[in-house]
């Protein structure tokens, strides 16, 4: 039983071993009683396809990268990558999809995942939390390779698939929420200028406060970790001691900054109301809690899996661009 092999199924089906690897390997030119015939034959005799040489028939690794260009401490302490990387698995596994993780900083790693993606070694690629300088959009269409972002990639964007959410919009719309309040000095923690993300939520900000005639001034740049968001409400705080509001583009950085402020007596919201961004569990438990913006990352996640799959079957080579609503979620910390 267990050295079944394709001549036996073919053998049993009655049916030729070309039918039968077609059959086997989803080939479309396999009429219904044939291949109802093989699927009863491998169930009957055990049967397993050698993968190398299912490989060789259907140029298929049945693996699919998740490429992050990120330094392996972020990955594994901001909650975005986790629950991207479970819902891509997910969806993937429903399709026999093996996941191959690629964390790669820039530089020498970042050359060695290109060399990988080059090498054949998967059917497509997923891409979360490209720079500007990666220029990952570019490579994979030059390579031809299927592939999916999560996020708007900063260059090549018209070149492949991706699902965002306007980042822009639930920037400008939770600012909204500190001039609403009264807050007339209000500043920010960006995240990385060298990321759509980070570029859209500090765009929306600003406009908020250009809207309001309020200035727009009080800017220091964050690298969406909770360490850096500390660090940046320390300097936000020494250039701008009399700011009243405060816009951190990620939750992991208002955490952090939440901290710099009980330690310089600055009491929220009654001193200086607070908001974040993300809503992905550590709003939820920070003191107080964080006003936020839920960034829908499973739905986002789910889409660009759909997106590299429908590139996998052959149903589309246009690349496809959807954007989700962000959504506003008020709690006591502003």
């Amino acid at each position: 039983m267990s050295s079944a092999t394709l001549d036996d199924v073919a053998r049993l089906a009655g049916v030729s071993r070309a039918t039968a690897s077609r059959a086997i390997n989803g080939g479309s030119r396999v009429s219904a009683k044939a291949a109802e015939a093989v699927a009863v034959a491998v169930a009957t005799l055990g049967y397993t396809p050698n993968p190398a040489a299912r490989s060789l028939v259907t140029r298929r690794t049945d693996s699919v990268a998740m490429v992050i260009p990120e330094a392996d401490e972020r990955v594994f302490a901001d909650p975005f990558f986790a629950r991207t990387l479970r819902i891509v698995t997910r969806a993937l596994s429903s399709r026999d999809l093996q996941v191959v993780l690629l964390i790669a900083r820039p530089g020498e790693e970042e050359d060695r995942m290109l060399r990988y993606l080059r090498g054949g070694h998967i059917d497509g690629a997923i891409v979360v939390s490209s720079h500007r300088s990666d220029l990952l959009a570019d490579h994979v269409a030059d390579l031809g390779l299927p592939a999916a972002f999560v996020g708007r990639p900063w260059t090549g964007a018209y070149r492949v698939s991706y699902a965002d959410t306007d980042n822009f919009a639930g920037a400008r719309e939770v600012t909204q929420v500190l001039i609403d309040r009264g807050c007339r000095r209000i500043g920010t923690i960006t995240g990385p200028a060298d990321m759509s993300a980070g570029a859209d939520r500090v765009a929306g900000w600003r406009a908020a406060l250009d809207a309001a005639g309020l200035a727009a001034d009080a800017v220091v740049e964050g690298d969406f970790t909770e360490d850096g968001g500390e660090a940046a409400c320390e300097i936000l705080l020494g250039s701008h001691p009399d700011i009243d509001g405060l816009m951190v583009a990620s939750d992991l950085m208002a955490a952090g900054a939440l901290r710099t402020l009980g330690r310089a007596g600055r009491r929220v919201p009654d001193d200086i109301a607070v908001v974040g961004y993300d809503d992905l569990g550590i709003a939820e438990r920070t003191t107080p809690p964080l006003t936020t913006v839920k960034n829908p990352i499973g739905d986002m996640a789910e889409e660009a899996a759909r997106l590299l799959l429908a590139q996998l079957d052959g149903t589309t080579t246009i690349p496809r661009r959807v954007v989700f609503a962000p959504e506003l979620v008020r709690r006591t910390s502003a």
